[in-house]
């Protein structure tokens, strides 16, 4: 199965931001959006797409019973180990889904023992950069696949087909992308473009969340 997150960041605000959920809805319903906090609640309430915060919160009653899950140790928020455990402790508490960043291997294998529910490999190098992670890291991604014994998602400057279906032939289960969706000015037409290599391709990828 393929999951796409497409983490909004700090890209859009107010009304922007329900715009642009809509038309990701209108695409695919499966696909995870991650949003600060402050816009969940709303957000939730007018999407059947699962919103996850971007970060946990001071407060957790704050996107309890409005998100679908949280992301935890991105390179925006990073956490030390011992506090990512007990995040992820809470969150299972709370029934919150998670969805773990990490900069390596050596890390994810530690991750992994927390049972997350997605784990997302990102260098942090390459985030927002020119070369996505299919192109820059292809030997590590295959590591990943080799060295896990969960399914792993991955990102950091992905911005074509190519580089989707490159991740995926190497054992990724899915792709994080925010910048290629956030700043296009015309964020439907890459959304659909993105989608449709995964949905046209000969091994039958499908979304299940």
């Amino acid at each position: 199965m393929t999951i796409i997150i497409i983490n909004f960041k700090t890209y859009k605000k107010g009304k922007e931001v329900l715009k642009l959920v809509r038309i990701i809805e209108k695409i695919n319903k499966n696909i995870i959006v991650g949003l600060i906090p402050l816009d969940i609640k709303e957000i939730s309430k007018k999407t059947k797409l699962k919103v996850f915060s971007q970060y946990l919160s001071d407060d957790i009653k704050e996107i309890k019973g409005s998100a679908s899950g949280v992301f935890l140790n991105h390179s925006d928020h990073p956490l030390t180990f011992n506090k990512l455990k007990k995040s992820i402790s809470l969150c299972k508490k709370n029934k919150l889904k998670t969805a773990v960043f990490t900069t390596s291997l050596r890390e994810a294998r530690k991750i992994e023992k927390l049972k997350p529910t997605y784990l997302i490999y990102e260098p942090k190098e390459l985030i927002g950069g020119k070369i996505s992670v299919s192109q820059a890291k292809p030997e590590i991604i295959r590591k990943f696949k080799d060295n896990l014994s969960m399914t792993f998602l991955v990102g950091a400057g992905i911005k074509t087909s190519k580089d989707i279906k490159t991740a995926l032939d190497l054992g990724s289960s899915g792709i994080a992308i925010s910048s290629v969706i956030m700043k296009s000015r015309n964020p439907e037409g890459k959304l659909k473009e993105l989608i449709g290599s995964v949905t046209s391709s000969k091994a039958k990828y499908y979304y299940d969340i």
